[in-house]
């Protein structure tokens, strides 16, 4: 048996406010809303080479706390960049929020979005 044509069509986070976050996201990526793909519970947007993100209401979705374990951090973004410091800068512009965990590293470097989800900025390489 053939493997089936299997892809990608987005990556979903949970959010009490899809719309925000979406926001967020857009502003951070250059990513355009897909309009065909959103409404009150779901926002999507569309990646410039397909697939793209799409946040979900969860009203009652609680953020990792992460490095600490009382709510463990399930899955995160990994964003490549060119400049990390020039990515850093338009990231906290844009209402991201620094986290120093356990493994500092000068090719990366992790954040809370404004919902709380981890994500990090990586050195292109």
């Amino acid at each position: 048996m053939s493997r089936p044509e299997i892809g990608l069509q987005v990556f979903v986070l949970d959010t009490p406010d899809p719309h925000g976050l979406a926001a967020f996201y857009a502003a951070l990526l250059g990513w355009d809303l897909d309009d065909a793909a959103t409404d009150d519970r779901w926002v999507q947007l569309r990646a410039p080479a397909g697939g793209g993100l799409a946040f979900q209401r969860a009203p009652a979705h609680v953020p990792p706390s992460w490095p600490g374990e009382t709510v463990p951090l399930r899955a995160h973004l990994d964003l490549h960049v060119a400049d990390l410091v020039a990515a850093e800068s338009w990231a906290l512009r844009h209402g991201a929020v620094r986290v120093l965990g356990p493994n500092e590293s000068p090719t990366f470097r992790t954040y809370r979005d404004p919902g709380g989800h981890v994500f990090c900025l990586v050195v292109a390489g």
